[in-house]
Order: C-alpha cells, then sequence, then structure tokens
C-alpha cells in the first residue's frame, strides 16, 4: 500500500506473531481497501453524495473513479466538486479509469490531456486506462501500436506528476500464434513508467494464472481489482469470498506482484442490493484477507 508499517519486535513471541501475520501486513500500517465506483454506477448519477457517503460507512477508504467526460464531467459534477465531497467522507481518489479511445486510434491528446487535469484535481496517484475498442485490437501489430502509445501517454502523465496504468479484460490474453497482447504489453512498454491494474477476474476467466503473472512479470502489478467469480456461472460476480476465486494464495504474493492498491469490483449479481455486497465484500477482505 501507500505506506509501510513498523514493527518493533520484543523476543521471539513478538517476532512469530509477526511471522505468521499475511505478507499483505508489511505493506500497511491501516487497513486500506478500496472500491472501483463503476460498482455502484446505477447509484452514482442519482446522488454522488449520498452514494459516497455509504460507501465510506461501508469501510471503504480508497476509490477509483469512472466515466469522466469532457462534456459531463464526473455525474454533473466538476473534479473539484467531487474532490470535496471524497474529502467530507475521507475517501482518496486513488486512481481513475479514463477512456482515451482517440488517443490510442489517433494520438488525439485531448481526451487524455483533460483526464490528466481532472486526476490532478481529484490528487490521484494513477490515471489508468481500461478499454481499448475492438478494431484496434484485432493483432499482434495492433498491440505494438497500443505499446507505444501507452509509452507516449505515460510520459504525459509523468510531467504531470501522475502514473499511467493499464486495465486488462480478458481479450488480451487472446492468443496470436504463441504470443498474447498482454504480453506483447507487458514487454513494449516502458517498465518505469507504465504500470499495471491486474483484474484478478478476467485473469482467471481467461484461463490464466495471477501467480504465475506475478512469477514472469515481477512487481509489475501496482494495483489489482478484486472481484469474484460465481460458482454457478462464471460469467456473472459475486461478492468477494462467495465465489470460486481463492484470493488468500494471491494476497500472500502482493509483495510480488508489486500491488500498491487494490480496487473491490462487482458489475453484477448483487445478493440484495450493491451497497449491502460492497459492505459484505469490505469485510470479507478486512476479516479473512489483509
Amino acid at each position: 500500500m501507500t505506506s509501510r508499517r513498523t514493527f518493533i519486535i520484543n523476543g521471539s513471541l513478538a517476532a512469530a506473531a509477526v511471522l505468521a501475520m499475511p505478507s499483505f501486513a508489511f505493506n500497511m500500517n491501516r487497513k486500506e481497501i478500496g472500491l472501483q465506483l463503476y460498482t455502484l454506477r446505477h447509484e452514482l448519477p442519482k446522488d454522488v453524495k449520498t452514494t459516497l457517503e455509504k460507501v465510506a460507512s461501508a469501510g471503504f477508504t480508497t476509490v477509483e473513479t469512472y466515466g469522466f467526460s469532457i462534456k459531463d464531467q464526473f455525474w454533473g459534477l466538476s473534479p473539484m466538486e467531487l474532490k470535496k465531497i471524497l474529502d467530507a467522507n475521507k475517501l482518496k481518489a486513488v486512481s481513475g479509469h479514463y477512456g482515451v479511445g482517440s488517443f490510442l486510434a489517433d494520438g488525439n491528446t485531448t481526451e487524455l490531456e483533460a483526464a490528466i487535469i481532472a486526476a490532478k484535481i481529484l490528487k490521484s496517484e494513477y490515471l489508468t486506462i481500461p478499454w481499448v475498442d475492438p478494431p484496434f485490437r484485432q493483432n499482434i501489430e495492433d498491440y505494438k501500436k497500443i505499446a507505444g502509445r501507452l509509452n507516449e501517454a505515460a510520459k504525459m502523465c509523468h510531467k504531470a506528476g501522475l502514473k499511467l496504468a493499464y486495465h486488462n479484460h480478458d481479450f488480451e490474453f487472446e492468443n496470436y500464434n504463441g504470443t498474447t497482447g498482454y504480453e506483447i504489453l507487458l514487454k513494449e512498454t516502458n517498465k518505469d513508467l507504465v504500470f499495471f491494474e491486474l483484474d484478478l477476474y478476467w485473469v482467471v476467466r481467461s484461463g490464466k494464472d495471477p501467480l504465475q503473472l506475478f512469477k514472469e512479470n515481477p512487481g509489475r502489478f501496482k494495483m489489482w481489482h478484486v472481484k469474484d467469480m460465481d460458482k454457478l456461472n462464471p460469467g456473472l460476480n459475486t461478492e468477494i469470498g462467495a465465489g470460486s476465486i481463492d484470493f488468500k494464495p494471491i494476497f500472500k504474493e502482493a509483495k510480488l506482484s508489486g500491488v500498491k492498491h487494490f480496487f473491490v469490483e462487482q458489475e453484477n449479481n448483487f445478493a440484495v442490493d450493491s451497497f449491502k455486497s460492497i459492505k459484505t465484500s469490505c469485510d470479507f477482505i478486512s476479516n479473512h484477507l489483509i
């Protein structure tokens, strides 16, 4: 996470207690649990203030934004107005998903420049690219072009005091004559400037192993999406701990991943309603994973 816990060890008993703790504990002096606000996409446009109050009361301390546009900003709120609501609820927008499809497609910087300004106002650490439109990811050459664009965007972000991250779905893991798009992105981006937000659900859904990715690319995955898979229908999400993904071994390898922040996300299939679901997920993570 963003800070280190200092342990004062007096005697073997205290040392044993530290060794028994999850590896994630060594990166934290408080339990920082984030939420990707896309989870609440049906509630936020109706009432941003009340929705974010409920996010904080559920136990979350960080969020990842989504949905910014030059025209509508954040659900009709300017970045500064949103920042005030976040501050009032002691929430920090560590990262944001910003659609910059035009930049990836043809290098037009208008959307990217607006996203950088918004992220700076929110005092975010990461500007995250969440998606690549299908026409621009048809083959390996396309992914090489995307990697080049990511390097360019990362330089712009770095100059502005931000970090660039890339969020995956499952399409990046499609095989093209022995190589995947994700392998190209990892290989051909500047590892000092381009970081990766690993969506654990989509990795598992694609048939890949997050732990193997950590071993092959140590330190590259600075953020995670923690999203569980329904046991009966893998196309659906469910509350963390209620699904088929075993997160414990993943969290144990947090140091190898390089993860600094993670965000709960649930896109559908809420047990009762979205607010109760995020509370259930937050409690499970707090009690069983960190």
